[in-house]
């Protein structure tokens, strides 16, 4: 995995770069990204997701002050408006001054009135916690992905597709049982349903499903 994230992150940056007309924001992308950033791609994002897509670093936006700031990774499908930011941990975030702290969440609060979406991790989660960052993230990346369902389905039925798309990977029959709280019998007669209206594959399992995915 390791060899593929250090092959895909080089072809990604690289492609950011050369199609950049900022010069500001092309002369920090060719000084390279912090490295919370990269330990982030490295051990959430590229494991959870698999690919860069709609994922900008360092991207511009303005203040009230006509001035530029840049956020650590910008996540725009269709438009949306997510940001992430690595939460560092050391002299800079212990030692945190009182301008400082009042900087910080100004620039959160603006970016909230400005219509983003903002997701903190902190670096220290993402070296201990990789697994729930993961999780995190893909949940944070459900949130741009809406879909259409049939209006002849049920509200569960409705909510099973909804969930299979937030989670962007397979799911099992348990996941779906906890979501929606129902019985497991009801929870595969849902399933059925829906593998056999072509909404859902299986992905495991013959004589008794395992996993499941959208179509």
């Amino acid at each position: 995995m390791n060899g593929i994230f250090e092959q895909k992150y080089k072809e990604w940056l690289t492609l950011q770069i050369s199609e950049e007309k900022n010069h500001r924001r092309r002369e920090m992308l060719e000084k390279g990204l912090g490295h919370g950033t990269v330990e982030f791609l490295r051990r959430i994002w590229f494991p959870a997701v698999g690919n860069f897509d709609y994922l900008y670093p360092e991207w511009e936006v303005r203040d009230l002050n006509n001035g530029h700031r840049y956020l650590d990774l910008a996540y725009r499908p269709d438009d949306s408006k997510g940001c992430i930011e690595i939460q560092g941990y050391g002299p800079h975030a212990r030692d945190l001054d009182v301008r400082r702290f009042k900087d910080l969440c100004w620039r959160h609060s603006l970016l909230a009135l400005d219509g983003w979406t903002v997701l903190p991790i902190a670096y220290l989660s993402i070296m201990d916690e990789p697994k729930q960052c993961q999780q995190l993230v893909l949940a944070f990346i459900g949130k741009f992905t809406a879909i259409d369902t049939p209006s002849q389905l049920s509200w569960v039925e409705a909510e099973t597709l909804r969930f299979a798309r937030r989670l962007l990977r397979p799911f099992t029959p348990r996941e779906i049982t906890a979501h929606l709280r129902i019985s497991d019998r009801h929870t595969r007669r849902i399933l059925r349903k829906l593998v056999d209206s072509e909404l859902l594959c299986i992905t495991s399992g013959k004589e008794r499903v395992r996993a499941y995915k959208l179509r």
